[in-house]
């Protein structure tokens, strides 16, 4: 079985017709082992919110949204055992913490990140963690 980190930025494709959604939403396959901090949940919400606050998204679908997402098929990591890594990493490749800290799970269970998000993915590429990072359409 194919195992991988999540990051929101793959997530929120799930619920909302973006570019990239169908190759995020081929991650939502049974025979796929997602994972993700718990940091997961606040962001895709958040997305969602935004979405909505910008008349791109009736309430009530988003709302459905944040239903399927607490039943999403994502193992959750709590972000306390990682916010020290991730601030870490911050610091090495000049990223948020909040997005190092998928990194670092990405890096302690030793799968993929999969993104959506390309100002992180270029700036990872030219990294030493580049090897722990997949573009989206890249998934098998």
């Amino acid at each position: 079985m194919s195992a991988y980190v999540l990051d929101a930025s793959v997530v929120v494709k799930w619920f909302l017709p973006e570019p990239l959604s169908e190759a995020a939403r081929r991650l939502r396959k049974a025979d796929l082992e997602c994972h993700s901090p718990d940091l997961l949940l606040l962001e895709t919400c958040n997305a969602l919110w935004k979405h909505v606050v910008r008349g791109k998204l009736e309430i009530s679908v988003a709302k459905e949204a944040v239903e399927a997402l607490a039943a999403a098929p994502v193992s959750l990591w709590e972000a306390s055992v990682l916010f020290a890594n991730a601030f870490e990493l911050a610091l090495g490749t000049g990223r948020s913490v909040y997005d190092c800290t998928y990194l670092a799970l990405a890096i302690r269970r030793d799968h993929p990140l999969v993104t959506a998000d390309r100002r992180f993915y270029d700036a990872i590429q030219t990294s030493p963690f580049a090897r722990h990072l997949l573009w989206v359409e890249e998934v098998p």
